[in-house]
C-alpha cells in the first residue's frame, strides 16, 4: 500500500498488534476491523483509496498478519476482540472516528457499538448478517444452488473428513469465487489475505468448513433485537451474490435506528474489491456527511 504515514505496534489484551494509517486528510479518521477471523487485514486495501480524505487505519487482529502471534486457544473470544478494538483506539486517541467493519469485522464492530463505548461519528457494516444462525442458513441456500456435481464431493469429503483434500478444496475455491470475491483473477491483496490466514484462529472462533456446523465460540452471535441500540449513522453494504445475502442485509438496514442500505449488483461479498470505484465512493460521500457528528 503506499501513503502509509504511520506505522507501529499497540499492546493488546493477549499481546501486540501491528497498524498502519494511511493519509493525514482532515476528515474523521476510519478504524477497520477486517474479517476471517484470522484473516488479515490486506484484502481491505482498497479502502485507502479514502486517504486523500481523512486517515484510514488498519490493524491486523492479533494472531495473524504482522501481528503477535500467541498460541494460546483462550484468547480466540468476542470480548477479548472487544476489547481489543477499545485498546487501539484508546492508543491512537481516536475520540472521534468512523468505524468500518467486513464479515466478522462487522460483528466485532456491531458487538463493540452494544457494549457502550464513547459513540462512533458512524459505522459501516459490510456483509454482516446479524446472526450466525442466518450465515447458516444462507450458505446452505447457496451451496443447495452449486452444480450438483459439485454438491456431491462437498458431501462426500464431509462425511470422511476429509477437508483437506484437493477434491474438496477445489469445490470451496470455486464457491469463494462465487460469493467471496468475483474477480478474476483475484488481485493481490486478496491473495495475500488468504495466505496469511491463522487457520487456527478460525477453527476456534468458527469452526473447520464455511458451511458449517459452526462448533467455536461465535456458534451463538445473535444480534437481532439489539441492534436497535446502535444510535449512529450506519451504512449498510453487501454484494448482489455475496455469502451475506442482500435480504438479510436489508433487515439489518431496517432494524439500525439511522441506516442507509448500498447493494453492488456485481458483486459478492468484497465490494470494495470487486466494485472498487463505486464502492470508494458511496463510502466516500457517507463519511463526509457524518464528519461533523
Amino acid at each position: 500500500m503506499s501513503n502509509v504515514t504511520t506505522e507501529g505496534r499497540i499492546e493488546v489484551p493477549g499481546g501486540e498488534v501491528w497498524y498502519a494509517i494511511h493519509g493525514s486528510g482532515p476528515g474523521v479518521p476510519l478504524l477497520c476491523l477486517h474479517g476471517g477471523p484470522g484473516i488479515p487485514h490486506d484484502y481491505l486495501q482498497p479502502l485507502a483509496d479514502l486517504a486523500d480524505d481523512r486517515p484510514v487505519i488498519f490493524y491486523d487482529q492479533l494472531g495473524c498478519g504482522r501481528s503477535a502471534g500467541p498460541d494460546d486457544p483462550a484468547l480466540w473470544t468476542m470480548d477479548r476482540a472487544v476489547e481489543e478494538v477499545a485498546a487501539v483506539r484508546a492508543a491512537l486517541s481516536l475520540d472521534r472516528m468512523h468505524l468500518f467493519g467486513n464479515s466478522w469485522g462487522g460483528w466485532l464492530a456491531m458487538e463493540y457499538l452494544l457494549r457502550d463505548p464513547e459513540p462512533a461519528c458512524s459505522v459501516t457494516i459490510s456483509s454482516a448478517t446479524a446472526s450466525v444462525e442466518e450465515w447458516i442458513e444462507d450458505a446452505a441456500q447457496l451451496r443447495s444452488e452449486l452444480p450438483t456435481e459439485m454438491q456431491a464431493v462437498l458431501d462426500h469429503h464431509e462425511q470422511g473428513g476429509w477437508l483437506g483434500c484437493p477434491e474438496f478444496v477445489a469445490v470451496v475455491a470455486a464457491y469463494y469465487q462465487r460469493h467471496v470475491c468475483r474477480a478474476s483473477p483475484w488481485p493481490a491483496c486478496v491473495e495475500n489475505a488468504f495466505a496469511g490466514m491463522n487457520a487456527a484462529i478460525y477453527e476456534a472462533m468458527w469452526g473447520v468448513s464455511e458451511f458449517g456446523p459452526v462448533t467455536g465460540v461465535l456458534r451463538d452471535f445473535d444480534v437481532r433485537g439489539r441492534l436497535g441500540q446502535i444510535a449512529v449513522p450506519a451504512l449498510v453494504t453487501a454484494g448482489r451474490y455475496d455469502e451475506a445475502r442482500p435480504d438479510r442485509m436489508r433487515a439489518v438496514a431496517d432494524e439500525l435506528p439511522d441506516a442507509e442500505l448500498a447493494i453492488f449488483e456485481s458483486s459478492s461479498h468484497m465490494a470494495f474489491v470487486e466494485e472498487r470505484e463505486a464502492y470508494v465512493s458511496r463510502l466516500r460521500g457517507f463519511l463526509r456527511r457524518n464528519d461533523a457528528r
